[in-house]
């Protein structure tokens, strides 16, 4: 019965916040500046859903929740699509779909350069996360995947560069970031060197 829960309640908990974004535009409830609503919630869902599928494996470790373990893929995915969706906002609404404003920008702006970087690694893990692309690269997907880490370091660096005043919100964000890494360390190997 949990596992059932679990198996449906994941799927629906990552299309919430779409569900959620998608009732407010309806609604005409975005606020002033829906593009400014749309661009943060997108990027900031898909930054929790990073940090959550990272959780995964540290709570299967040390709370013994195995039955997580399938659902990383799922978590992760769903980051992925708001990280998409976070820069589509920002490419169809801002740059008005304009490939030279993104390089410009790219090149110029820091945050937007950690950012993008971020969702080409997402865009690289999404599209290798299916069965067959696992048996296809073998050894070199566990390599590929394990940069998650630098996409989530640069998903955080980005949210801290891009907020100018209250820094409270990126660095809990980092702080959060900085236990689950703190918690995949391996501490063995480094308590007997």
């Amino acid at each position: 019965m949990a596992a059932a829960l679990v198996r449906f309640g994941i799927p629906i908990f990552g299309a919430l916040p779409l569900l959620g974004l998608t009732i407010a535009f309806f609604l005409d409830e975005l606020g002033a500046d829906p593009v400014e609503k749309v661009t943060h919630e997108t990027g900031e869902w898909a930054l929790r859903l990073l940090l959550l599928t990272l959780l995964v494996t540290p709570l299967r470790r040390f709370a013994g929740w195995s039955w997580l373990a399938p659902h990383r893929r799922t978590l992760g995915l769903y980051s992925f699509l708001y990280a998409a969706l976070h820069f589509a906002t920002y490419l169809v609404f801002d740059l008005g779909f304009d490939f030279t404003f993104l390089g410009e920008d790219i090149a110029e702006r820091p945050y937007i350069t950690v950012g993008f970087a971020s969702f080409v690694i997402l865009f690289a893990l999404a599209a290798t996360s299916s069965k067959g692309a696992i048996k296809q690269l073998k050894k070199r997907w566990t390599a590929l995947h394990r940069l998650v880490y630098v996409a989530a370091i640069g998903g955080v660096v980005h949210f801290l560069w891009l907020v100018k005043a209250d820094l409270r919100e990126p660095l809990v964000y980092g702080a959060v970031l900085a236990a689950i890494l703190a918690a995949r360390a391996p501490w063995n190997r480094i308590i007997r060197r």
